[in-house]
This record gives C-alpha cells, sequence and structure tokens, in this order.
C-alpha cells in the first residue's frame, strides 16, 4: 500500500513539470465537474454555488482565512511526504499531531520563560512527543515486522485514548465560573504573535477580520527545510534511494532499517508541529474542542501536491480555500458538504489520473527503449 501511494505521489522520473502539475490541475477539475453533477441530482444550481465560492472566497479576509487554514495542512503534508520518500505510510499523523499539541499545552502551562525561549520550549516539546508516537511504529516495523500503516492506525485509536484518560484524570482544569473545559491556559508568553489582521466590510455595513498568526512563517520553514534535507543532502538521497530501492540501497551500504526508523522519527516530529497553530495561536490550552482531521487532510494534500515542497504549498492552500469557503454556502441555503465531497472526489481522482499518468508515462519510456535496441547497430570497417 505505501509503494502504491509513494509511487502515485512521486512523479516518474523523466517526467515534466507541465506534466505533473496538468495531471494534478485535471484531477481538481475533474472533481469540480463531478461535484457539480452531485449538486445539480441534488436539486441545486452549481453554477450559483461555485459562484458563491469563488465571491466569498476572495474577499481579502477570507483568504486570509485560506492561508491560517492551511498552515497546518502544509506542516501535516510534509509529514507525510517525509514518509511516501521513504515509502513509508504513515497514516498515524492524527494521532501523532495530537500527542504533540496535547503535551506541548501540558509542559508549557507550568513552565515561566521569556516569551520567544517559552514559544520554542512549546514547539521542542510537539516535535518530541510526535516522534516518539510514530517511533513506535518505527521501532514495531523494524524488529517486529509490523507494517506500519496498521501500526500507526491503532496508535491513532490509542493516542486518542490516552490524551482523553490523561485529560480527565491529570489535567482537567476547572476555571470558576468557566463552563469552558481545558487543560491549564497557557501564559501570554508562549502566544503566538499575530503576523498581520485582514479587515473587509461586510453587505449590511460591517466589518470582519482574520488573523493570520506568524506560524505561517514556521510552516515555511518547515517546507524549506523539508526540500534542502531531502533534495539537497546526502542523507535525503540516501533516504530516497532506501525507499526507491532497499535491496539496492543495502548494496551501497545503507542500513534499511535505520532509514525507516530516522523516517519515522522525522516524520512524527514534524506531525507534532501540526496542532500547535491552533494551540499557540488560537486556543492557548487543550480541550475537548481541539482540532481534528488534519493527518488524513495532511495525506490528501500531500498526495495532490505529489509530495513536492511546491505542490503541497499550493494544495494546502485549495484545501484551506474550500474550507474558507464551507461557511458562506450555508449561508446560501447550499450544503457545506458539497465541500467534503469535492475534497474526496479530488483524492480519488488524484490517484487515479495519476496513475494513468504513470503507466502511459512507463510505456512511452518501454517502447522508446525498445526502438533503441532493435534499431541496427552501423558496424565501422
Amino acid at each position: 500500500m505505501a509503494g502504491f501511494f509513494s509511487r502515485i505521489g512521486r512523479p516518474r522520473s523523466g517526467q515534466s513539470v507541465l506534466v505533473t502539475l496538468a495531471s494534478s490541475a485535471a484531477a481538481v477539475v475533474l472533481a469540480m465537474l463531478i461535484g457539480g453533477l452531485v449538486l445539480l441530482v441534488t436539486g441545486k444550481d452549481p453554477v450559483e454555488a461555485f459562484s458563491k465560492m469563488v465571491s466569498s472566497g476572495t474577499q481579502p479576509y477570507k483568504l486570509a482565512e485560506a492561508v491560517q487554514r492551511a498552515t497546518p495542512l502544509i506542516i501535516a503534508a510534509v509529514a507525510v511526504a517525509i514518509g511516501f520518500k521513504m515509502n513509508l505510510f504513515n497514516i498515524g499523523v492524527e494521532g501523532q499531531f495530537l500527542m504533540g499539541m496535547f503535551w506541548a499545552g501540558v509542559a508549557g502551562a507550568y513552565v515561566e520563560l521569556p516569551p520567544v525561549l517559552h514559544v520554542t520550549f512549546c514547539l521542542l516539546i510537539g516535535i518530541i512527543a510526535g516522534a516518539i508516537w510514530a517511533g513506535i511504529a518505527g521501532l514495531l516495523r523494524v524488529k517486529r515486522g509490523v507494517n506500519e500503516v496498521i501500526a500507526t492506525i491503532m496508535l491513532n485509536s490509542i493516542a486518542l485514548a490516552l490524551i482523553d484518560w490523561l485529560f480527565n484524570d491529570f489535567f482537567r482544569y476547572e476555571n470558576p465560573g468557566n463552563l469552558d473545559v481545558r487543560t491549564k491556559p497557557l501564559p501570554t508568553s508562549a502566544w503566538m504573535p499575530t503576523l498581520f489582521t485582514v479587515t473587509s466590510k461586510t453587505d449590511g455595513g460591517g466589518s470582519v477580520s482574520t488573523d493570520v498568526t506568524s506560524f505561517v512563517l514556521i510552516a515555511l520553514l518547515v517546507v524549506v527545510a523539508f526540500w534542502l534535507l531531502i533534495y539537497k543532502s546526502q542523507f535525503g538521497f540516501r533516504l530516497r534511494a532506501s525507499g526507491g530501492n532497499a535491496v539496492a540501497a543495502r548494496t551501497a551500504g545503507i542500513s534499511s532499517n535505520r532509514m525507516i526508523l530516522t523516517a519515522m522519527l522525522l516524520s512524527g516530529g514534524v506531525a507534532g508541529l501540526a496542532g500547535l497553530p491552533a494551540l499557540l495561536g488560537t486556543t492557548h490550552s487543550y480541550g475537548p474542542t481541539r482540532p481534528d482531521g488534519y493527518g488524513f487532510n495532511g495525506i490528501a494534500v500531500a498526495l495532490l501536491g505529489r509530495n513536492h515542497p511546491a505542490g503541497i504549498i499550493i494544495s494546502a492552500l485549495l484545501w484551506g480555500f474550500l474550507d474558507a469557503t464551507a461557511g458562506p454556502l450555508q449561508i446560501a441555503k447550499i450544503p457545506q458538504s458539497i465541500i467534503l465531497v469535492i475534497k474526496a472526489i479530488i483524492l480519488i481522482t488524484v490517484v487515479i489520473v495519476n496513475e494513468v499518468v504513470n503507466r502511459k508515462m512507463a510505456k512511452r519510456t518501454a517502447d522508446r527503449t525498445a526502438a533503441q535496441l532493435a534499431a541496427p547497430v552501423a558496424v565501422t570497417a
């Protein structure tokens, strides 16, 4: 399974950037067409729905909301992509980001540090918690041969149960006069500062604003670090070589087991950061209203972006745009569930379209090689 998805998410050798972009764009367009057909069948006007999405989604404050929503998805997608580069399907990003968010919220609430150090401390706790949780699956794969898909799925469930138990029995903080149940709030020194605020006027004459936290800069740093590590370092070459052909990599002296464990630790560490934009920028504590779905949406974003840094950013912004337009659709009496339908269709179509493109490219390469072998060889006297 991991091999199939990593092949889908990785452009074939020799495939042009234009073909790669066109295949992903075709998947999105096809998903929109099918989504429009679903709306038409259910008695809704697809033109009105998509017009509402564009008109509301292109308002400045909605564009800012799309960026804010895309931030954790970029981080989650990078975590997934690291696994794919090693031919591993880390489906446990969901549990890893929750572990990172929970422990960063708990540990950050009980220390007093200067603002920059406090934020850094929370980031490190999130990374460590996510890496430890993913490392369990890595150890099971290396030591016992347990498939990482099965291990990480089970660890997702265990993470949810473990966090709920720890929260309810040990770290539940009840503020008198406040019905909100959560962990102890983070001090203001651990809050992520707002990068900028976008304000737009509404049709009724009022105004609405969206804050974009500086965590978006951390997300971009994660993408840059991913690009440098995977594509510009000896370690990245060894990782991709191991993921592409483990037997050949072992012959070259690369330890496959070591690379598997390292990739899982890196993937989990990055995943542990995905919940921190909400923790440090919005909620400032962990509670039952925690965000969810980042891990599974990260898989979709990584696949649509072909596990490439630039593709991940563009795909995450598309996902953020779709999420930002769900509210206006509901106000216009158009089911916001159509957003989920479009997302699901995008995921299915990107797999199908990319597999078709990969097979066509493979056939073209095979035909070209066969023609070269069949060509007569000129013999000089």
